[in-house]
């Protein structure tokens, strides 16, 4: 799984947590002044989640205001934007002279490298807590003109609507479950994220001509790929109805993925398989016919479906779901040999 490093201050006793929290901003590439309401009683908690390309940070926390100070600034330079998105409370950020409020499901934007101000309470002061997930990359990384990027400092950006909702997700995704992906998927995440971040970014600054090419590509790829698995089942999904999704032709879509691993149709394909053979070896799907597990996922031809099972797999579904649950049969058989003495 992913590696991840986690800060829990409840570990300590509330008088002790604090103090915790502010050893930990002063050991970030970014150090900031922490002022908090709170500070008696501060639980909070942060994970680390290094990507290669970019880190992501989970953090959750009371009430609290933060400062990066010019002398901060001068101190420690990590030449890092950050790109955060609130998922609970509301926020504020304020740089170079633009402020804005932050709310939950949108992103703000800015540059560690400046002094900033950032703010982040709970909608439920006295007992709730604010979290938000912040996304550092690098200068060097960040394949967008230097010079202005300054136009989106402080601002929002919706994480709802287009790009930057297939963002929040993956952000959401990623932190959220990271046991889901092995450790070898890092620095392709990241460079998903990075590309993701990019191309919602390079929107903002109605710039579209900026972003690389390939970068705008794999970002539209990564929507397509996202738009398939959420209607896997659906038994009309097919590349005509992914193009027409995405508004581009049909032609547009096969050349989008001239440079990926499988077509359009076979991803479809083979993703549609994937669910069905794990189902079938699922125990507690057994009671499932085979038609049922394949309607399920996009496939209400029985025979067609036998035939690419074959094909894929070597077996027909109904011979590959006995050769994968032996023992579970042995284990029902002893079960009731048992129960067989038991009555005896």
């Amino acid at each position: 799984m992913l590696h991840r490093d986690t800060i829990d201050t409840t570990v300590l006793p509330p008088a002790e947590r604090f103090g915790m929290w502010l050893d930990l901003v002063a050991r970030t590439s970014a150090p900031m002044r922490i002022q908090s309401a709170h500070a008696d009683d501060f639980a909070a908690r942060a994970d680390f989640i290094d990507l290669g390309p970019i880190q992501l940070i989970n953090y959750s926390y009371p009430s609290l205001d933060a400062t990066r100070t010019r002398k901060l600034v001068r101190q420690s330079d990590p030449e890092l934007y950050m790109l955060a998105l609130t998922t609970d409370g509301v926020g504020t950020s304020s740089q170079d002279g633009r402020r804005s409020e932050i709310r939950a499901g949108e992103f703000t934007f800015y540059d560690a490298s400046r002094p900033h101000d950032v703010g982040h309470h709970a909608t439920e002061p006295e007992r709730g807590q604010a979290s938000s997930i912040i996304a550092m990359i690098p200068h060097a990384a960040l394949p967008l003109p230097p010079q202005r990027m300054a136009a989106l400092y402080g601002g929002r950006m919706s994480g709802s609507e287009g790009v930057g909702a297939l963002l929040a997700q993956f952000l959401l995704q990623v932190t959220g479950h990271p046991e889901q992906y092995h450790a070898a998927d890092a620095s392709r995440l990241g460079a998903v994220g990075l590309d993701l971040a990019t191309t919602m970014l390079g929107r903002h600054l109605v710039a579209e001509d900026e972003v690389p090419t390939e970068v705008r590509r794999r970002a539209l790829v990564t929507q397509v790929q996202a738009y398939v698995h959420r209607h896997l089942g659906d038994a009309t999904l097919s590349p005509q109805t992914v193009a027409d999704a995405h508004h581009i032709s049909l032609r547009s879509l096969h050349r989008l993925f001239e440079g990926e691993e499988a077509t359009v149709a076979s991803y479809i394909r083979d993703l549609r398989l994937a669910r069905c053979r794990r189902d079938l070896t699922d125990p507690a799907l057994r009671t499932h016919a085979v038609q049922t597990i394949a309607g399920r996922w996009g496939f209400p031809d029985k025979a067609h479906f036998s035939r690419v099972f074959r094909a894929a797999y070597g077996l027909s579904p109904q011979a590959y779901r006995e050769a994968h649950s032996g023992p579970a049969r042995i284990v029902n058989r002893a079960a009731s040999m048992v129960n067989s003495a038991e009555a005896d």
